[in-house]
């Protein structure tokens, strides 16, 4: 584990490779698993404001379940508020593109400037996960090995492509260029 800006980060997330290939998951990140995905508390509030703006870009089936359950959900095991899921267990902000690859409803309204809201941080910085030790303060990035980024392992390998350079645009969303300047830093003094 390494300190930067103060935050614990995870050596594997300077030294594992990776590169998000849809052509091979189709986003399966967005219906997989237990729990939609976490929400900062900032969010919560976002998403109440921008709702209107980015319901027009939602499935049917993901407006029905927020209608039913609200724009967010809070799941106890992870003490925390995520997105709230449909039946199947896919994110009720899931949409699919033409080609049949899963996209966060919310950031196609923001990729049509229909809002200021990409997407949560916690799918931006996605396979990057963030905990918050309420006792310590600390937070801890970590680097969530899931095998159906197996195809995303093997990409950034072959294109010799670290993960946090694929994540660099969501980490300096997350906290700033300095910190991600830090870790490029860290990263170049490990090689060595």
């Amino acid at each position: 584990m390494l300190i930067v800006q103060g935050r614990i980060v995870d050596e594997s997330i300077l030294s594992a490779y990776f590169v998000c290939n849809l052509s091979a998951c189709k986003g399966a990140c967005c219906w997989e698993g237990e729990y939609g995905a976490p929400l900062e508390t900032a969010e919560l509030h976002t998403l109440e404001a921008i709702y209107d703006r980015v319901a027009p870009f939602l499935s049917p089936a993901g407006k029905e379940v927020i209608a039913r359950e609200g724009l967010y959900t809070y799941y106890k095991d992870m003490k925390t508020y995520g997105t709230p899921l449909l039946d199947d267990g896919s994110c009720a902000y899931l949409t699919y593109g033409s080609d049949g690859v899963a996209l966060c409803g919310l950031e196609r309204a923001w990729r049509e400037g229909a809002s200021p809201f990409r997407k949560p941080i916690s799918c931006h910085l996605y396979p990057i996960r963030v905990s918050h030790d309420r006792k310590t303060g600390f937070e801890t990035l970590r680097y969530d090995r899931w095998d159906i980024c197996s195809a995303a392992c093997s990409l950034g390998k072959r294109e010799s492509v670290p993960l946090y350079v694929f994540a660099r645009e969501a980490l300096e969303r997350a906290y700033g260029p300095e910190f991600y300047q830090e870790l490029e830093a860290m990263a170049s003094y490990l090689e060595k």
